[in-house]
């Protein structure tokens, strides 16, 4: 898969920005890591153009993920930051399943199949788990981070086959969610499979539009 610029999960995106302020003070540090580690992982499919090259560098870091359970972390920012602030909740294997996704992307063929076990462990991994970290169990998380992550996809693919089939695959997703009502706690992800509604129209507007920035204050109050 060819991307030519970061996902929308980049740290330079207005609207994570803003969601991210909708998290309690004293759960913000575990959210940045855990946004850290996507933003780590996207770049390594948006600098490789060589899949064997990325499979070795995804390789890594799911070995380094993984042993964050039995060890203290190397020297590595994004690691050591998962170590302190989110290992106590949610641990390095599970962290390590979020790298499957990406691997995923590494598919010689980019199928429905392909894109959904992309879909699921990225999107629906990383959603859970600042689910755990918020203290808000319920697979309607799970499910909007799989939206979420294919809308993703569908925004930064090349062929326009691919990015359609990516497209109506959030949708379905998405609708399933559409009615639930996000808890105060997890209006920070709740405010995030907003954004990927957003991006589904058939005209969207830019990141921090103020149209955009004003439907995720309305999600901040009312949790839809």
């Amino acid at each position: 898969m060819m991307v030519n610029q970061p996902f929308i999960g980049s740290g330079t995106d207005p609207e994570r920005t803003l969601a991210m302020t909708y998290a309690a003070p004293e759960q913000r540090p575990a959210l940045a890591a855990l946004w850290g580690l996507d933003d780590r992982l996207a770049d390594i499919l948006r600098t490789t153009r060589e899949p064997m090259v990325g499979q070795m560098r995804l390789t890594w870091w799911h070995t380094a993920l993984s042993a964050l359970d039995e060890a203290p972390p190397p020297a590595e920012p994004v690691l050591q930051a998962l170590a302190r602030d989110v290992v106590p909740r949610v641990n390095g294997a599970r962290l390590a399943t979020l790298v499957e996704g990406w691997e995923a992307l590494l598919e010689p063929a980019l199928n429905r199949d392909a894109m959904l076990a992309y879909a699921t462990h990225r999107g629906g991994g990383l959603f859970a788990a600042i689910g755990t970290i918020v203290g808000v169990d319920d697979p309607a998380v799970a499910t909007s981070g799989e939206g979420w992550a294919l809308v993703d996809l569908a925004r930064h693919i090349e062929a326009p086959d691919k990015a359609a089939l990516a497209r109506a695959m959030a949708q379905e997703l998405l609708e399933i969610t559409r009615a639930f009502r996000w808890p105060a706690a997890a209006r920070a992800i709740g405010a995030m499979a907003q954004t990927a509604r957003l991006d589904l129209a058939a005209r969207p507007r830019p990141h921090g539009h103020p149209a955009r920035a004003a439907r995720l204050l309305w999600h901040r109050v009312t949790g839809r």
